[in-house]
């Protein structure tokens, strides 16, 4: 299977005014690689702040990249402006994570699905028509909600309508920034459920973030795990879950509720102790060596690489 998105080394940095003057600069994004195959579901995982939705926007050049690659079908788009970079941009859309605020409440169904398919091509009214019509009735909305407007919506019918926006341009590769986390929990299974009937459908490529590990499993094929602006592992959902190779992994999948509360009290979490480093602060070795209870010497002064544990399966840790 070929790969549709390539990051290389890809970097992005932010100047924030300190408070006493001058400026500092923000590591977001530092240092990532990593690929996604053309029909696959790359799950991207970390807690708040790790920069998952900064490299996301990169990725999709919503955030110009301070360094790196992006390759598309193997042409680096980082460097493309303007012009040039508009054909790439087109198949290239983002479901957004709050369903309320995404959506211009004084724009109508019809003018806010319609709306992307305008920028990417110009088609006779009837067409246009048909073809919002059409995207309504894939994500389960009746034609007649054409005319009514954000605030006569649930939450899930508005992320419905989100995601008829993104696909109404067939887009290739489309970025989920954590697209469930602000619905109720009886509405998440069925939006996942419906992006994935989507991808099934239109052949479509996701970069899935997300914060909820436990529908990250559902839905994606392969996951990385990122920590203050790197990625420390990358594996197939299934082995990652059953065989978590980098401390830091062990403590997010330790942190998933358990429904039973036997079994719950009978489990024992893993707690880490500290905070993430200072997102201004050149990290020289690992990024989780301040909070890693298997760190040694080697942690502090080198960082390591993403080598294989198993079958397609990555960590950057000297532990392994």
């Amino acid at each position: 299977m070929s790969n549709l998105i390539e990051v290389q080394n890809l970097k992005k940095h932010f100047r924030v005014r300190g408070m006493l003057g001058g400026t500092r600069v923000v590591h977001s994004v530092d240092g990532v690689s990593f690929a996604i195959a053309r029909g696959e579901t790359f799950g991207l995982v970390g807690e708040s702040g790790c920069g998952k939705t900064t490299l996301g926007r990169t990725i999709t050049r919503l955030y110009e990249p301070t360094s790196g690659s992006i390759l598309f079908e193997g042409t680096d788009i980082a460097p493309l402006s303007g012009r040039a970079l508009s054909p790439y941009k087109r198949r290239m859309q983002i479901i957004f994570q709050d369903p309320y605020s995404s959506l211009n409440p004084y724009m109508n169904v019809e003018e806010i699905v319609g709306e992307s398919l305008d920028l990417k091509e110009k088609l006779p009214s009837g067409e246009r028509r048909a073809r919002i019509e059409e995207m309504l009735l894939r994500v389960g909305l009746d034609v007649d909600t054409m005319e009514k407007y954000p605030h006569e919506f649930s939450g899930g019918q508005r992320q419905r309508i989100g995601i008829a926006r993104a696909l109404v341009t067939h887009p290739d590769f489309v970025l989920c920034d954590e697209p469930i986390s602000a619905l109720d929990v009886s509405i998440q299974a069925q939006v996942v459920n419906l992006l994935e009937d989507l991808q099934a459908d239109m052949g479509l490529t996701y970069l899935f973030v997300a914060h909820d590990l436990s529908m990250v499993r559902h839905i994606s094929h392969r996951i990385a795990v990122m920590y203050a602006g790197h990625i420390v592992e990358i594996s197939p959902a299934r082995e990652l879950y059953r065989h978590p190779a980098h401390p830091y992994t062990g403590a997010l999948l330790s942190a998933i509720p358990i429904p039973n509360p036997k079994r719950a009290r009978s489990v024992t979490r893993i707690r880490l102790e500290g905070d993430p480093p200072d997102p201004v602060a050149e990290i020289r070795g690992c990024p989780f060596a301040s909070r890693c209870p298997k760190r040694f010497a080697r942690c502090t002064e080198e960082r390591p690489e993403l080598l294989p544990v198993s079958e397609d399966h990555l960590c950057a840790c000297f532990a392994q």
